[in-house]
């Protein structure tokens, strides 16, 4: 499936391979009785009609409860068969062994190939970090999604809808239908993974797996929305600065490096006004690794974004064409501030204007 995963975005490209595959799945169903068992692989799947109509009895096991386990790592089989390599890896890494295994939990488990299945771990990046005795972001850098960025980009699709989006099981098990949806192609790439399921809907939720998958895929979308694109670039430098800002308190010190990250962006990348300023706030606020929570639900409507460190609370309200003083005057109307009232942190009320001409935050204001 090589070609059609590499040209997601050219439908009569796609038209061409899926008749050239068409044909050679053909011939192996005109071979089939010297075949006693067949095998295929591949990253992506293409719905039988368009692609396995001449091969119209195979069996799909790619979410089947009997091979869940098939292409990857449980913890029990870590423990069973590597523990001595994680003691070794703990060792050099001057960790306990305990928390070594809990460490390449949060890097690499975390797939799931079914509703309510065990959690696999990825085995590349697993016998890696055993081998070199370091954590790394090892399956990362095998390759880039190019492919999945540029098709993000085509669909206008809000990254927020990443993690927070159901997808049917039908759409998960084809890629079809990616203009309209992208998230069934990006999961069967590894990207994402089951979280949850709806059983009455029969949807699924989808979400990162793990820490090296969500920090990579993250940090390779950062270019996209800032102006972070040069070798030379400070923005790595400016986030931890930012990150350190928002543990202190400093709120006027984190907008005014915000919106100096928000500058200057290439036009030809930011498309959808509204929709590059919240795919923007996706990307930085994920990186930085803080507790994050967005449109969380209120008594008297939705919180745009609240950020809690442990001696702080900072609850934004965002605003396109709209002055900063209505984003402050909305969360005081709205009550936002009002679950945190018995809260000892401090907290800071912050409206944030967005200019969608100069495509860069207009202003701001901070209250106590």
């Amino acid at each position: 499936d090589k070609p059609m995963a590499l040209n997601l975005d050219n439908e009569p490209l796609q038209d061409e391979y899926r008749s050239l595959l068409k044909a050679f799945y053909s011939v192996m169903k005109s071979a089939d009785r010297y075949i006693k068992l067949g095998f295929l692989t591949g990253v992506t799947k293409f719905s039988k009609v368009s692609v396995f109509s001449d091969l119209n009895n195979i069996r799909d096991i790619s979410m089947s409860t009997d091979y869940l386990t098939a292409c990857g790592l449980t913890e029990q089989e870590i423990q069973d068969n590597f523990d001595q390599e994680v003691e070794k890896l703990a060792q050099a890494c001057q960790m306990t062994k305990e928390e070594c295994y809990g460490e390449l939990k949060r890097r690499y488990d975390g797939y799931h190939f079914s509703e309510n299945s065990v959690g696999i771990y990825n085995p590349y990046s697993l016998l890696n970090t055993l081998n070199e005795r370091k954590f790394s972001d090892y399956w990362f850098a095998t390759g880039t999604p190019t492919q999945l960025v540029d098709l993000l980009k085509s669909t206008s699709f809000s990254l927020y809808d990443i993690i927070d989006s159901p997808v049917s099981s039908d759409l998960l098990g084809r890629v079809d239908s990616m203009k309209e949806n992208p998230l069934p192609v990006i999961y069967q790439s590894g990207y994402l993974t089951i979280k949850g399921y709806d059983r009455e809907f029969r949807e699924y939720q989808l979400g990162f797996p793990n820490k090296e998958v969500e920090s990579g895929f993250i940090n390779y979308l950062l270019p996209l929305y800032t102006n972070a694109r040069q070798p030379s670039s400070t923005a790595p430098f400016s986030i931890k600065r930012f990150v350190r800002e928002v543990e202190n308190g400093q709120p006027e010190a984190f907008m005014t490096r915000l919106s100096a990250m928000m500058a200057d962006t290439d036009y030809r990348i930011v498309g959808d006004t509204e929709l590059y300023f919240q795919n923007f706030l996706f990307v930085f606020f994920r990186l930085l690794g803080l507790y994050v929570e967005v449109e969380r639900a209120t008594s008297d409507g939705r919180t745009d974004m609240i950020v809690q460190t442990k001696d702080y609370i900072y609850i934004f309200e965002f605003k396109l064409d709209q002055g900063a003083d209505e984003a402050l005057r909305q969360i005081e109307e709205k009550g936002y501030a009002r679950p945190f009232a018995a809260d000892e942190r401090k907290l800071y009320k912050i409206g944030v204007s967005f200019n969608s001409m100069k495509r860069c935050v207009e202003e701001y204001r901070v209250e106590c």
